[in-house]
């Protein structure tokens, strides 16, 4: 049996990849994650742990059960190229979410797991001239650790998001990890068209002419500017870019969809549904760009879904990462130990 920690765990992205390449010889024995609409998503799809605790610097790492694999996807705002990218000097409502990632560090000092599995956003790599990233894999050395990472693209693994993210993956030192081979892409052919609903969706997600306006005085108030900020209208046959919480997430993302027929407003918008079937994904489609089932449960308002997969990873690169951790397992578990008896004699 494989254990799990899941820190900041989010939905539960991370852990969905690793219990699905290790099956039912895995179990998470732990579980945290601050936000609290997160823990409800998490809840209704996962029965265990049967309490998901909260704020990981609070935790005390005694507290924590003994475990063979961290999972840990660290807050990535304090290094995102969307964000001011402070780093380690972040701080966001009374949280420090750059030097979170040392609370990672204590917990595993104390607990010496097998394998420490982390992913953030590409800009950690670069960050303060790359000094940041030296700071992680050094520290992570300093406590016994073999370190391999790699930056990997979500569309290279059967979804059609363009969504680079680091992946860290250290090995205890006792463990042979030589061998250790990221995943090679293994599915590039993923269209929007694929991931889109079958049915016409509600009228509550084509955006209004009044909005629709308002996207465009904006895009062209930064082309002026020679920026590339703005909403985007993606090609079905094309991909996404990558789904993001925050800013203009939704926007850069729309698709022109004209099934639905009555476009009576649902929600109170001002002006008139637009005329050209410009609607922003619905969170279904986003969980399909996560690389999520059919049967994860997504039954919060939207406003808290788009956050929660935004921020959510994309579970099929993590399954074919986790599926390499657990060759180079396998092998140690498989390396013969040979015995050498010498006979020898004593003369009195």
């Amino acid at each position: 049996m494989v254990t799990f920690i899941d820190l900041f765990a989010g939905i539960g992205g991370i852990r969905l990849g690793f219990e699905a390449c290790f099956d039912e010889n895995s179990q998470t024995v732990f579980a945290s994650e601050i936000d609290i609409n997160a823990q409800k998503t998490y809840k209704m799809n996962f029965s265990t742990p049967l309490e998901i605790s909260g704020d990981i610097s609070l935790i005390n790492e005694n507290d924590i059960p003994p475990f063979d694999i961290c999972l840990a996807g660290f807050p990535c705002q304090a290094f995102s190229f969307a964000g001011n990218r402070k780093g380690f000097a972040d701080c966001y409502k009374g949280v420090a979410r750059g030097t979170l990632f040392f609370d990672i560090i204590r917990i595993c000092e104390k607990h010496k797991p097998k394998v420490i599995f982390c992913e953030n956003v590409k800009g950690l790599v670069a960050h303060d001239k790359g000094r940041t990233f030296d700071v992680i894999k050094n520290t992570l050395k300093e406590i016994g650790y073999t370190v391999h990472s790699k930056v990997l693209n979500s569309k290279d693994f059967g979804v059609p998001q363009n969504r680079e993210r680091i992946y860290i993956v250290a090995f205890r030192n006792d463990i042979e990890s030589t061998n250790f081979k990221f995943p090679k892409p293994i599915d590039t052919t993923a269209k929007i068209k694929d991931i889109i609903e079958k049915q016409p969706v509600s009228a509550k997600y084509y955006l209004s002419e009044t909005y629709l306006e308002t996207l465009r005085k904006h895009k062209a108030r930064h082309e002026k500017k020679g920026n590339g900020f703005g909403y985007e209208i993606r090609d079905l046959n094309g991909i996404s870019a990558a789904i993001v919480c925050g800013g203009m997430g939704r926007e850069r993302n729309l698709i022109i969809d004209n099934r639905q027929t009555d476009l009576t407003p649902v929600t109170h918008i001002k002006g008139e549904i637009n005329k050209e079937g410009i609607r922003k994904m619905t969170p279904r489609e986003w969980a399909r760009l996560q690389g999520l089932s059919e049967t994860y449960k997504l039954q919060l308002a939207d406003t808290h879904l788009y956050k929660q997969l935004g921020n959510s990873v994309t579970v099929p690169v993590i399954k074919a990462i986790a599926k390499q951790i657990k060759k180079v397992l396998e092998n140690n578990n498989n390396r013969k130990v040979t015995f050498v008896y010498v006979e020898t004699s004593w003369n009195s």
